[in-house]
């Protein structure tokens, strides 16, 4: 078996807002909501492997920041360029925002068709058209 990313858990400081930012984008890009427990929430991908997002109590920090060491984004990766296209258009609804619009969709270098998006907690995620 190829290897393969089994789960990413993510602690966040406000389980709501993550629910609707993560719990949007993740649907949107055919993921399935799985377990829901008073401190967290999952979703499954098509291969199986899913996210955790968790208001874990066991936090030594009351807010994430991407640019100290650690976890700097999460990559996932659409079904088409109209998909990254689409979730684009639809982001600052359900809390997310485009980073470097000014070299959108190809802020990943010519050849690297992606959106790169943060949310209110500044979590970065990249979402990646394929070749």
């Amino acid at each position: 078996m190829a290897a393969a990313v089994h789960h990413v858990e993510i602690w966040v400081p406000d389980l709501s807002r993550a629910v609707t930012s993560w719990g949007w984008v993740l649907n949107r890009l055919g993921w399935k909501d799985g377990d829901g427990w008073p401190g967290g929430m999952t979703w499954t991908a098509p291969d199986g492997s899913y996210v955790v997002v968790e208001q874990s109590p066991a936090m030594s920090a009351s807010e994430h920041d991407r640019m100290r060491p650690g976890m700097n984004h999460l990559a996932l990766n659409a079904a088409s360029r109209a998909e990254v296209d689409g979730i684009v258009a639809e982001a600052a609804a359900h809390g997310w925002t485009l980073m470097f619009a000014d070299r959108h969709p190809y802020a990943g270098g010519p050849q690297h068709y992606a959106a790169f998006l943060h949310n209110t907690d500044d979590y970065e995620l990249e979402i990646v058209a394929p070749d």
